[in-house]
C-alpha cells in the first residue's frame, strides 16, 4: 500500500469501520513512537565510550602498579582491571565496610576528588610486608593504627604519583594525596545521588589478592568528559612524536651505571699460603705483561685491552670488542 491513500480505498476503510468488519485497534499506529524508561535518579552520565575509555587509562595504571611496587614491597605484584561500571555514590559507600581503607586524592588542576579503595587484606599484608615480615593479612580485622596509617600514606603517594602518566593523553594532573580515611562516614566528597564510575582492579602481592576501586565522580570528570573516547585517546597517542620517546629512552640508558673490572689474571695458591702473604709478596698470575686483559662488564666479557696508566692511576688500553655473537 502507497503512503498516500486514495479515495476508494478510505471510502473501502470507512465501511468496513462502520460496518464493525475491521477494528480500529487492529490498526497500526505506525506515528507512535517507543519510549524508554528513564531512572531520574540515575541519570547516563557515563556511556560505553566514557567507561571503555577510563578502562583503557587504568590498564595502564595497572601495567604501572605491576612494575613499580615490586620494588618497594620485594614481592611480585600482579594487577589486572576487572570492570567498570556507573552508579550512585550511595551505592558505593553503602557497600563499604568499616574498618575500609579510602584514599582521598585530588585530582589538580580538575575540581574535585576521586578516591582509592583498598581491600584491607591488602593493606594489611603491605604494612607487613614494609616492616620486614613475610607480607601476610591478619587473620582477624581490626582498626589501622597511627603508624600502620602512616605507612600506608607512604603507599598510596607512591600509587597516586603513578596516575601521572596514563592520565596524559587526556589532561595533565598532579594528584596528591589528600588524607586516608578507615570510616567511609567520613568520605563523603559528593552528594550522595550524584554519578560515579567505578573500575575494579585485582591486586595480587606475594600471592594475597584483593580488590582496590577507583571512585571517579562525574562533576570531578565533566570538563574532560569530551576527551574521554576512544578516538581522541588513539588520535592523540598518533600525534605524539616517536622520536620524543627514543630520545627518552636512549638519555635513560646513558645515565645507568654499569660496573666495569679489568682482569689482571688468575692463580691458585693454597690456603697456608694465603694466610701468610705479607706486604711485598708476589703472586704468579697466569698472563704476561704483553697479553690482553679481559675486561668485563658485569660479568660479561666485553673488550680486550692493554693495561697502562694515565696521570698516575691505572688505566686500560681498548683494544679490541667482542661482539654477541663471537
Amino acid at each position: 500500500m502507497s503512503d498516500v491513500l486514495s479515495q476508494n480505498e478510505i471510502d473501502s476503510l470507512l465501511k468496513q469501520l462502520s460496518s464493525g468488519e475491521l477494528d480500529v485497534g487492529d490498526i497500526e499506529d505506525t506515528t507512535s513512537v517507543k519510549v524508554k524508561d528513564y531512572d531520574f535518579s540515575r541519570p547516563a552520565k557515563f556511556s560505553k565510550e566514557h567507561l571503555r575509555t577510563l578502562e583503557i587509562i587504568f590498564e595502564h595504571f595497572g601495567r604501572l602498579l605491576s612494575s613499580n611496587l615490586p620494588a618497594y614491597f620485594r614481592k611480585n605484584v600482579q594487577v589486572e582491571i576487572m570492570n567498570s561500571e556507573a552508579i550512585t555514590y550511595q551505592e558505593f559507600s553503602n557497600a563499604l565496610s568499616n574498618p575500609v581503607l579510602l584514599g582521598v586524592v585530588n585530582m589538580a588542576p580538575l575540581g574535585g576528588n576521586i578516591i582509592l579503595e583498598m581491600a584491607t587484606n591488602i593493606g594489611y599484608a603491605i604494612i607487613d610486608r614494609m616492616l620486614g615480615g613475610m607480607g601476610e593479612p591478619l587473620v582477624k580485622t581490626r582498626e589501622f593504627s597511627e603508624i600502620e596509617i602512616s605507612i600506608l600514606e607512604r603507599v598510596f603517594n607512591i600509587i597516586i604519583d603513578l596516575l601521572r602518566e596514563p592520565w596524559g593523553n587526556v589532561v595533565e594532573i598532579a594528584p596528591y594525596l589528600e588524607r586516608i580515611e578507615t570510616n567511609s562516614q567520613f568520605a563523603q566528597i559528593i552528594s550522595p545521588t550524584e554519578m560515579i564510575a567505578i573500575i575494579t582492579i585485582n591486586i595480587n602481592v606475594g600471592g594475597i589478592e584483593g580488590l582496590m576501586n577507583v571512585c571517579l565522580p562525574y562533576i570531578t570528570l565533566e570538563d574532560v568528559m569530551d576527551k574521554l573516547n576512544t578516538k581522541y585517546w588513539f588520535a592523540t597517542m598518533q600525534d605524539k612524536d616517536e622520536q620524543n620517546y627514543a630520545e627518552l629512552i636512549e638519555t635513560a640508558i646513558n645515565k645507568a651505571l654499569i660496573p666495569i673490572s679489568a682482569e689482571l689474571g688468575r692463580s691458585t695458591i693454597m690456603v697456608m699460603d694465603f694466610i701468610n702473604l705479607q706486604v711485598g709478596d708476589i703472586i704468579k698470575l697466569d698472563k704476561k705483561i704483553e697479553d690482553e686483559l679481559d675486561i668485563y662488564v658485569g660479568n660479561i666479557v666485553k673488550f680486550k685491552a692493554l693495561p697502562g696508566s694515565s696521570e698516575r692511576n691505572y688505566a686500560v688500553k681498548v683494544t679490541e670488542i667482542i661482539r654477541e655473537e663471537e
